[in-house]
């Protein structure tokens, strides 16, 4: 048995950290169209939507849990919304930070992600996301939240291990597209929810209490960030 865990683990570890092969370039714009055809049409985005909230949530969790907050749970609901809960100063970077993350952490997920497939390292990237679903899953408070990140983590841990190298290049690239351009749609909904007066205790608008600058500002970072990332992670995935 030790002489068996020997062999595997190398074998792991190089698996991890390996390259793996590009895939050709009509996968790569296959999964930009599915990736399309769950975020643009109105139906589907109802439903994808809930795996940018998860990414969403996941993003105030890990950012609290960085700049010393204690993180005390995460809740996802049918609706697509969502809600993390943490301790600590109710004001200060740490919170300024915290507060910030959600609406910017899927496009930067998808930027990382990007950046990862541009230098074939797929492998890592599902483990990583695993790895992360699987954190995250300890602290999911309610029971559609639990089913949620269940179910996801469960999809890229059978891709990660049972799937061949073709179809965990294209899972990873689907993902990684799903993330830059859903990442691009909420900041939108935010601002057009604000302009009918609801969404009156939204991240931009805690922000905006927080460090008193007008939440139109927060708004733009949004913007600015999801639509970067698109672009600059686009580039990554197209190999331009």
């Amino acid at each position: 048995m030790d002489s068996l865990a020997a062999l595997a683990l190398p074998d792991l570890w190089d698996r991890l950290t390996g390259t793996q092969p590009d895939p050709d370039l009509w996968v790569v714009l296959a999964t930009l169209v599915a990736a399309l055809a769950v975020v643009v049409p109105h139906n589907l985005w109802r439903i994808s939507r809930n795996a940018i909230t998860i990414a969403h949530e996941g993003g105030h969790g890990l950012v609290a849990l960085l700049t010393g907050r204690q993180l005390t749970g995460i809740r996802l609901h049918s609706d697509t919304s969502g809600l993390t809960v943490s301790r600590g100063k109710p004001h200060g970077i740490g919170m300024i930070l915290t507060a910030a993350a959600g609406y910017t952490a899927p496009p930067l997920l998808g930027l990382g992600g990007a950046a990862l497939l541009g230098a074939g390292r797929i492998t890592l990237l599902l483990w990583a996301a695993t790895a992360l679903l699987i954190v995250m899953l300890v602290m999911i408070r309610n029971a559609y939240g639990v089913i949620t990140v269940f179910l996801t983590g469960g999809a890229f841990l059978l891709v990660s291990w049972l799937a061949g190298p073709q179809v965990q290049a294209a899972f990873a690239y689907a993902v990684v597209w799903f993330l830059l351009l859903g990442g691009v749609r909420p900041a939108f909904e935010l601002q057009a929810k604000r302009s009918r007066g609801g969404a009156g205790d939204s991240d931009a608008d805690q922000l905006a209490r927080l460090t008193h600058l007008p939440a139109a500002v927060w708004l733009f970072l949004f913007h600015t960030v999801s639509l970067c990332s698109l672009i600059g992670g686009g580039r990554w995935l197209l190999h331009m």
